[in-house]
């Protein structure tokens, strides 16, 4: 634990570089609201803070930024949470009352939404597909051997696959598989749809098979929206840590992987390497989960430096997740 007086030079010096980017003095953090003591008394405690791994020095004649675990420090001992202000919050609430749409159309715009309030990348995490109920469902033709079997679930999301066939299907059979369908899966979570019931009709119940297998296969993915990638390119000065972060927030399979861990230990922030994907060392991840009902549906996020204004990404998350989750509590 750091005393009261290397606790306000830390946090001082934290939010200095947070703001501009440059290293920070001790002459500048004597001036400091709350620190009250000489830039010699200052430059001795920053040193300290040195010493055990809360600063570095980049150049020798340079002032001292904060490492990961300044930040760690910064972000678990924070004096009061950031809120966000008015124009913002009505930004918010001015989304969501005039969201209309698709459940996909939703992340996807609540993904560019986070983006445009904080300035760094977005995550939005959706509800699991298989743990929605079918509405409805149909099987369309598309050609003599090729069809389309489409979903409506209850959380608004449309899912739809193509089945091929090794054999011509006339519209009769495609039609009398749609009857079928409706009959044993709406109602049900796509989770549980395994198996439907033989209709007597080899044709009809083979084209339900396809249709099923390929729905159910389809509900395993994960719906996760990407908004204001583009942004991060300002956040860094290396153009290879730039590449290695688009390209890491391309594999979705990733993305999922990094906030399901955060959220598995019990985290709102992770800081640097301390998410464990080596593309994204120089980057923090500030989540907050989307609750309905007491159940966890998705997760809203922000990506972006390490140098990234903490108290405004919580309060934006927080904000986005809640107004989110009430979203979905009325679906």
């Amino acid at each position: 634990m750091l005393d009261d007086r290397k606790t306000a030079i830390l946090r001082a010096v934290v939010q200095e570089y947070i703001g501009t980017g440059q290293p920070v003095g001790s002459t500048h953090i004597s001036t400091a609201p709350d620190i009250n003591v000489s830039s010699a008394t200052v430059r001795n405690e920053m040193a300290v803070l040195e010493q055990e791994g809360f600063l570095a020095q980049p150049h020798t004649s340079a002032g001292r930024i904060p490492t990961d675990k300044g930040y760690r420090f910064f972000v678990d001992h924070l004096s009061q949470p950031g809120r966000l202000d008015d124009v913002k919050v009505g930004q918010v609430r001015d989304f969501f009352d005039g969201a209309h749409g698709g459940m996909e159309e939703l992340l996807a715009r609540t993904s560019h939404l986070v983006a445009g309030l904080t300035n760094y990348a977005s995550v939005v995490l959706g509800p699991k597909v298989e743990r929605a109920e079918i509405r409805s469902v149909q099987i369309v033709g598309l050609s003599a051997r090729q069809a389309m079997v489409v979903a409506v679930m209850s959380n608004g999301s449309v899912e739809s696959e193509h089945l091929e066939f090794d054999a011509e299907v006339s519209e009769t059979r495609l039609g009398a598989a749609t009857v079928h369908m409706q009959r044993h899966l709406v109602g049900h979570v796509l989770a549980g749809a395994r198996e439907i019931p033989l209709s007597g009709d080899a044709g009809v119940d083979a084209i339900c098979q396809k249709a099923n297998a390929a729905l159910r296969h389809d509900g395993e993915d994960d719906s996760v929206f990407v908004g204001g990638a583009s942004s991060m390119a300002s956040a860094f000065d290396a153009v290879d840590v730039v590449r290695q972060v688009l390209q890491t927030l391309e594999q979705q399979y990733l993305v999922v992987t990094l906030v399901r861990d955060i959220l598995d230990r019990g985290l709102s922030v992770s800081i640097g390497a301390e998410h464990g994907i080596e593309p994204l060392a120089s980057c923090s991840v500030v989540i907050a989960p989307v609750v309905v009902d007491g159940e966890q549906l998705g997760t809203i996020g922000v990506l972006g430096p390490t140098r990234m204004d903490y108290p405004q990404a919580l309060a934006t998350v927080e904000v986005v997740s809640d107004r989110l989750g009430r979203r979905l509590g009325e679906s």
